[in-house]
């Protein structure tokens, strides 16, 4: 599985921080850009396997992620 976020995006290092602390195994990287420019610039996001997550914040958009990973 992996999760993609774009280093513009706000908050995204708190999620990747807990992402990769929680699940070491996990596929998470930060890109340079993503090229999913609405979501990033309006709201925490991640793209998880293919499909494009947001969250109301950091918080929300980790436990969304958790969610959709199964995990």
């Amino acid at each position: 599985m992996k999760v993609r976020f774009c280093e513009h995006n706000k908050g995204m290092s708190k999620v990747y921080k807990k992402l990769t602390n929680t699940f070491p195994k996990l596929d998470v990287k930060i890109k340079n850009c993503i090229k999913k420019c609405g979501p990033c610039h309006k709201t925490p996001f991640a793209v998880v396997d293919g499909k494009t997550v947001c969250g109301i914040d950091a918080e929300d958009l980790y436990t969304k992620i958790v969610k959709d990973l199964g995990l």
